[in-house]
């Protein structure tokens, strides 16, 4: 499993990634170029064993001394085979590179797997938004995984 910067190059996978994956944000191909110009962090992660398909993507930003995870997955193909953890893992180094004190992120509150998921990493519930998600409406629990 390589992990890499995300390119422009790469927007049409995450694109399909993302259509494969309904429980993200839905993004839009603007929105991904904007990660591809380093307006925000992004790493894709290509599985070298299946011809260097790309297997998942991974999106943040630097907001004061935390850092944001905005859009996470990995397609449902392909999970359990540990490109989110790797993906999860480059996000926290680059969180560190910056002295980030904390990593967050929202997740649908009926997303049992990405809890478990999010809690063999390290992250804990911090709270939750009421209403956050739409199609279906639904709350988001707020995640942080201290970094110090």
């Amino acid at each position: 499993m390589k992990i890499r910067p995300l390119e422009a190059r790469d927007i049409a996978s995450v694109l399909e990634i993302q259509a494969a994956c309904p429980e993200i944000a839905q993004w839009t191909t603007w929105d991904y170029d904007r990660v591809a110009r380093e307006e925000m962090a992004g790493w894709v992660a290509a599985d070298e064993a299946h011809g260097g398909g790309m297997t998942g993507f991974i999106i943040a930003r630097r907001v004061a001394s935390d850092v944001e995870i905005l859009n996470f997955a990995v397609h449902p193909d392909a999970r359990r085979r540990g490109a989110g953890s790797l993906l999860l893992e480059q996000a926290f180094e680059w969180a560190r590179s910056y002295h980030a004190d904390r990593v967050f992120l929202e997740v649908r509150a009926s997303n049992e797997a990405a809890l478990r998921f999010y809690e063999r990493h390290r992250f804990e519930a911090s709270g939750r938004r009421p209403r956050y998600y739409i199609a279906p409406i639904e709350d988001a629990l707020l995640l942080t995984a201290r970094l110090t």
